[in-house]
């Protein structure tokens, strides 16, 4: 066995946040890249608001030891990781090491790019509002009912045309807010689909692989066992293991006042949350959206 080899093994047996490398890691970036964003979010921390303060410090931010204790993970090997020379990490270590840092969303997937050649898997989050900006965007499509949902498709955020035209939401519980319980559930919205059968195959399709794309197996586990319980129809599509994309299409309703509308959908990712999405409701006829105008000045 070569001295390469025996190294690696050695300090696979005793650190064991090392992992074998995959033809994957081995498409990862250079270890220098790695050692020095560790390096540097390191000194972004604050000693004292961690109740670290102790003794003087020659440098900013923690010691390699103290981010080590924070990470559960051994200092010398740390400290490898820092000099370029640590191994591939494996995706639990740098979890423990994101979480040391406090480092942000978008500073974990920076993280695991670095150490690992990828992003990470997705994982799901607590449903949430979205940002002022990503409301104003929103509010600004003035025609175009639009809405944010997360991966098991509570709706968290929407425009005055989407309440309008599909749904008010602002006037629903929060629990109530959710697309596969008002398609199967409430016999309004039910009436308002012109293909309620193709929309109901499709929404189950979509959410199957919406939600083990995010990773949100106990919530979706949850959401499903209820529906299976208060809809046969939504028990019997579950049953089909049937997939889909929820990318582009088209959307036709009954409006009580305004009648048939036609509307071209889109569906876009929302940066910085991969647990979000937004959809984008556009008239598909000057005339529907002429229409829409004229209703939501009305009622202004």
């Amino acid at each position: 066995m070569g001295l390469a080899a025996r190294s690696f093994l050695l300090k696979s047996r005793y650190y064991p946040g090392i992992k074998a490398t995959t033809p994957m890691d081995r498409a990862a970036p250079a270890p220098r890249a790695l050692g020095a964003f560790l390096k540097d979010r390191r000194a972004r921390l604050d000693p004292a608001g961690l109740g670290l303060a102790g003794s003087r410090r020659r440098t900013p931010g923690l010691r390699r030891e103290e981010v080590a204790q924070r990470a559960n993970i051994s200092a010398t090997w740390y400290t490898w990781l820092e000099q370029g020379r640590g191994g591939a990490p494996s995706a639990a270590a740098l979890e423990r090491i994101a979480a040391g840092l406090m480092l942000t969303e978008t500073e974990r997937e920076h993280l695991f790019v670095l150490g690992r050649g990828h992003p990470p898997d997705r994982r799901s989050m607590p449903p949430a509002g979205v940002t002022p900006r990503l409301q104003r965007l929103l509010d600004s499509l003035e025609v175009s009912p639009a809405i944010v949902r997360t991966a098991c498709w509570d709706v968290v955020a929407w425009n005055r045309a989407a309440a309008v035209l599909l749904t008010d939401y602002g006037a629903l519980p929060p629990d109530r807010r959710n697309i596969l319980r008002l398609i199967f559930c409430d016999p309004r919205v039910r009436a308002a689909q012109e293909d309620w059968d193709a929309v109901a195959r499709f929404v189950v399709a979509a959410f199957r692989a919406d939600a083990a794309r995010a990773g949100a197996g106990s919530d979706a586990a949850r959401l499903v066992e209820e529906l299976c319980a208060r809809s046969a129809d939504f028990a019997g599509l579950w049953r089909g293991q049937e997939v889909a994309v929820f990318g582009e299409g088209t959307k036709r309703l009954r409006h009580p006042v305004l009648g048939a509308l036609a509307f071209e959908y889109s569906g876009f990712a929302v940066d910085g949350r991969p647990d979000l999405a937004m959809v984008v409701y556009t008239p598909a006829a000057p005339g529907d959206a002429a229409r829409i105008r004229a209703m939501l000045g009305g009622a202004a």
